[in-house]
């Protein structure tokens, strides 16, 4: 009979531990049914809240959709509100369905508690969903578009005086955003930002206090910094629809404000709460033993922030953090695979967190992490670092390519007025029509070269043993001049056949022919210098003028060489050249390329073929991308073979210049990657494998 597995949550335990059973169920072959039940369609990415509440990034940037997280996977998805648990007859009772379950997963999170406080449910933003902080934004922005035509003074103020209640993570990160969104909306509605008040309120002596009193220090100055007014060692005792009353010892403060934001603490979720009437718990969450199953029911899993359990040689439970969820639905999805099958050992849950960070803003960050025992602070460009690589983890688990490309997207190449910890240096300003030219001239040169190679015999006749030897006899003639190599005048003349070949077929970037070299198969026609060898491969004997600026060798594995033809003070910016000697790629060119000319044929038909398609793809703006990234490979394979001169690198940044989107401006991109993106995701493979974006 199947076996049912019940998660109820997507939140970040249950969207995970949802995921490791699918693919550990799916490995054993086990016919056992997984259901997930949310409320929502998406999984929402809960300690991003902040930067959409004050307009950092898309609101759509913290969604992420479960219809994607579970494409290709044995993952039902229900959308469906969870009413009770009916535990004896091992049923999830929701609004519109009942499921019968074998092993149920309680991970349904957690939500705001108000401590009893007269109309802060009432009269308060809470900041806990998507919802939550796409209204509080749309308020914020509202509360300067009324201000700005306010001309009552008291209303003005009051319209612009913001507290937010908690200076845990959440109520910091929330101030700290809203006091870096501040100046650029007193700019959008023409408001001094002295008219402004901010407030971070608390009944703690320092914020953050999971953070080191040092840390906690830089946190205050830095809210300090950016205008906000710190109330510590104050307890809110009410909030009217216009108004926020704290109480700090014996002195009662009553101040007229437009938006009070609380953010003071979590209890859990309605669903654990009436669990909670059957189960053990402590403090409203579920006690689990070692396993994570609850101490009232073995067949009851319990998951992030419902669980209480303490791990050995702690005081304190697990924090309701993201690491707590991650590594207990790992634990969780474990133990039931071993439950279901039968085979196997349990696994104690042996949690080992790695710190904590916060962000203020979207440019400063401070944090504490490290290994149990050994944390260190780290300065805030390195914690902000962090915090985004951490991000990343845990997206590349849920969503694989597709979300950490949404995410760069976001944090990075659109962010609003340099709101990132490397400002908008990384943002996407310019015009991608300006690259349309440079887009056109590059193919145009790549399909030159392919036809060039076509009329000079290149699909008929070998002709990359010449090339290849030509360019290390110019080199070893510069490194090596004593070994009674020669590095020959740019005026010397070919007096062989073969070396007329070679100076024919570079004469097109250059009226030197020493000047240049087909690289590899001259895919670019790249100037090299192998026809600055013409006359030692001819013969010719002459005195070496060329200049070594750099011969460094990395331990045996790469040599990089930087040398001139001539010397430094005749040079020219075409008599530099550029190379990196890799000796696999050697062995590789001597061993299966050049002793078979129907390889080396092989390989000048595949460049030919090549040049000409990447050209005529970057001229009509088709496939830009890709053929962007073929033509920089082959750029690559240039200067581990034969070397470029810098004359030619301009290829290489051209390559880089439009290798995103610039076929989508003035190109057939703007016509065939909207309807081909669409069958691309259509393909199982591409949807479970997450190889597609948005």
């Amino acid at each position: 009979m199947e076996k049912r597995v019940v998660i109820v949550g997507a939140g970040y335990s249950g969207i995970l531990t949802a995921k490791k059973l699918a693919k550990k169920f799916k490995k054993l072959k086990q016919d056992v049914n997984v259901t997930i039940i949310d409320k929502n369609p998406f999984h929402t990415m809960l300690t991003e809240l902040h930067e959409v509440a004050a307009n950092r990034v898309d609101e759509d940037s913290i969604k992420i959709s479960l219809k994607k997280v579970f494409a290709g996977r044995k993952v039902d998805v229900k959308l469906d509100t969870v009413t009770s648990i009916d535990f004896s007859s091992k049923k999830v009772i929701g609004e519109n369905e009942t499921y019968p379950y074998d092993y149920l997963v309680l991970s349904a999170g957690s939500k705001p508690t108000f401590y009893g406080v007269p109309g802060a449910e009432e009269y308060t933003f809470k900041l806990w969903s998507y919802e939550d902080a796409v209204i509080l934004k749309d308020h914020i922005h509202n509360s300067f578009r009324k201000a700005a035509v306010e001309t009552r003074e008291e209303e003005r103020k009051r319209l612009l005086t913001f507290f937010v209640v908690g200076a845990g993570f959440t109520g910091v990160e929330m101030i700290g955003e809203l006091a870096e969104y501040v100046p650029i909306l007193c700019d959008k509605f023409e408001i001094k930002r002295s008219d402004v008040t901010l407030y971070n309120i608390d009944g703690l002596s320092r914020p953050i206090p999971n953070l080191t009193e040092k840390l906690s220090n830089k946190v205050t100055k830095r809210l300090e910094k950016m205008g906000v007014q710190l109330i510590l060692n104050a307890m809110v005792s009410a909030v009217g629809e216009d108004f926020i009353e704290f109480k700090q010892g014996e002195k009662v403060t009553h101040t007229s404000c437009g938006t009070v934001i609380w953010a003071a603490g979590i209890q859990s979720a309605d669903v654990t709460q009436e669990a909670g009437k059957t189960l053990d718990t402590t403090r409203g969450r579920i006690q689990v033993d070692s396993y994570l199953r609850s101490t009232s029911n073995d067949n009851v899993y319990v998951t992030g922030d419902n669980m209480y359990f303490i791990a050995e040689g702690e005081e304190r439970p697990v924090p309701q953090m993201v690491e707590n969820c991650e590594q207990s639905a790992d634990t969780a999805a474990h133990n039931i695979v071993v439950d279901v099958t039968g085979k196997g050992k349990l696994e104690e849950y042996k949690p080992k967190f790695h710190g904590v960070m916060v962000s203020i803003g979207g440019r400063y960050a401070v944090c504490h992490v490290g290994l149990p025992g050994r944390f260190f602070s780290m300065p805030s460009f390195l914690a902000m670092f962090a915090k985004h690589f951490i991000n990343i983890i845990y997206f590349i688990q849920v969503l694989g390519w597709n979300k950490v490309f949404s995410y760069a997207k976001h944090e990075f190449f659109t962010i609003r007025n340099c709101r990132s910890f490397v400002g908008g240096h990384f943002s996407n300003r310019t015009p991608s029509f300006l690259l349309v030219p440079l887009r056109v001239w590059l193919g145009a040169v790549w399909v030159f070269e392919g036809v060039k190679k076509v009329v000079e015999g290149w699909l008929s006749d070998p002709k990359l043993e010449g090339f290849f030897g030509g360019a290390n006899a110019w080199y070893e003639s510069i490194l090596n001049p004593s070994a009674g190599g020669a590095a020959p005048d740019a005026t010397s003349s070919a007096t062989t056949a073969a070396v007329d070949t070679i100076v024919r077929t570079v004469n097109m970037v250059s009226t030197k022919a020493s000047n240049l070299i087909v690289l590899t198969a001259d895919a670019a026609s790249s100037a090299t210098p192998a026809a600055d060898a013409a006359g030692s491969a001819a013969g010719s004997v002459a005195e070496a003028a060329g200049t070594v600026l750099l011969n460094f060798n990395i331990f045996g594995l790469l040599k990089v060489i930087f040398v001139s033809g001539k010397s430094l003070e005749a040079s020219s910016l075409a008599d530099f050249a550029f190379k990196l000697d890799v000796p696999l790629m050697n062995w590789f060119v001597e061993n299966v390329i050049l002793p078979y000319d129907w390889v080396q044929m092989a390989m000048q038909i595949f460049i030919v073929i090549a040049e000409i398609l990447i050209g005529l793809a970057l001229m009509g703006g088709l496939f830009t991308t890709p053929a962007a990234a073929f033509s920089l490979v082959l750029q690559f394979m240039f200067v581990c073979t034969t070397g470029l001169y810098l004359g030619t690198f301009w290829m290489v940044f051209a390559g880089i210049a439009v290798l995103i989107g610039a076929g989508r401006t003035l190109g057939l991109d703007y016509y065939a990657m909207p309807g081909l993106k669409k069958l691309w995701r259509k393909l199982p493979i591409v949807r479970k494998l997450y190889i597609y974006n948005d």
